[in-house]
């Protein structure tokens, strides 16, 4: 098998579907968490303001959600069938999710009338915790395993997802990104939006600390083998050391006033976070609930040597152009939100 500075393709094709969906997370990770807290907002103005805060960037975010789909179809079909039959109806809802979150951004100022923008404004406020609620449900289950047998072929319910354990990951990612979103919010707006942001964040980040401590205990409770790999190679403890510390900068700079500052740390928790899940799996990437020889592997899954190699000089092409525009976005919208004629 063909390596690259010692590391053989379908690792590094881990690697990049990690990197992508972790780029995910941070970006539409904040929009998000703005929706979630959309209706916190009582005045048209603040709601406007908020809106018009993720208004150049929510549906540039989503690109990073396209790329790590195809990412993971190019680089591991096998996983890619096989999460996408078993979360069927998860990720249709999912779909439906984004789709309503999308019109609801463009159809609220299409119209005057109060009941019309509270309609968009609710239906914003739900899709956008009903996407964040069901990527915490995607990675709940991931985590503890799903009922794949010798096959690959799922062999459970769509009940079985919706267990404690997902459950409790979804309300930590939501209050994550509900926090993510409240930083990025407050780098945004001034006056009396900007003081009742400062409350909403200290709020969220008591909320998530919360939900982290919880789900991590559990985690070790009941999903031990989670825990494996730090046991075997103490090195690895550096991870969540730098989690904790990166949670802490999340507070410290955000008492300090400085929320560009809480702003990168809040997306390296995420990342850091997803990291770790990433260290407990691999190299697994789908494990099974029903025995551990039906685990699908990256090696299991992986396309062939000659489709990977080719397809990972696309990404490192493809990659870092879309993180440059990315980049580029950020900082031509910088600065605090204006509304004007053109505003939604």
């Amino acid at each position: 098998m063909q390596t690259i500075l010692g590391l053989d393709l379908p690792t590094w094709w881990f690697l990049v579907v990690g990197a992508v969906f972790t780029g995910y997370a941070i970006l539409d990770g904040f929009d998000l968490g703005a929706g979630a807290l959309h209706l916190f907002f009582r005045k048209e103005e603040s709601r406007r303001i908020a809106l018009n805060a993720i208004g150049p960037a929510w549906d540039g975010n989503e690109v990073w959600l396209v790329i790590g789909g195809g990412a993971l179809f190019a680089g591991f079909p096998e996983a890619y069938a096989t999460v996408f039959s078993a979360f069927y109806v998860p990720f249709m809802l999912f779909v439906v999710a984004l789709i309503f979150r999308a019109i609801s951004i463009e159809f609220r100022s299409k119209e005057p009338m109060r009941w019309w923008r509270l309609t968009w404004d609710i239906s914003y406020c739900v899709s956008s915790i009903l996407i964040a609620g069901i990527l915490g449900i995607l990675l709940g289950n991931l985590i503890q395993g799903i009922a794949i047998g010798p096959d690959f072929e799922f062999r459970g319910s769509t009940w079985d997802f919706f267990n404690p354990y997902s459950l409790l990951t979804a309300l930590t990612v939501i209050a994550l990104f509900a926090m993510h979103g409240a930083i990025y919010l407050t780098m945004k707006t001034e006056n009396r939006l900007h003081t009742k942001l400062m409350i909403l964040v200290k709020n969220t980040s008591r909320f998530f600390v919360i939900c982290f401590v919880t789900l991590t205990m559990a985690t070790l409770i009941y999903i031990p083998e989670m825990a494996d790999k730090f046991r075997h190679h103490p090195e690895f403890f550096a991870v969540p050391a730098l989690t904790m510390l990166a949670a802490i900068g999340i507070r410290r700079w955000a008492e300090k006033g400085i929320y560009w500052r809480a702003f990168l740390f809040s997306g390296l928790t995420s990342a850091l976070l997803l990291v770790l899940v990433a260290i407990g799996l691999f190299p697994v990437l789908v494990p099974s609930s029903l025995h551990p020889d039906w685990d699908l592997t990256i090696h299991k899954a992986a396309s062939s040597d000659p489709s990977l190699r080719n397809m990972l000089l696309i990404a490192a092409i493809g990659v870092p152009i879309v993180a440059t525009y990315t980049i580029f976005v950020f900082w031509t919208f910088r600065g605090k939100v204006k509304l004007d004629d053109s505003s939604y």
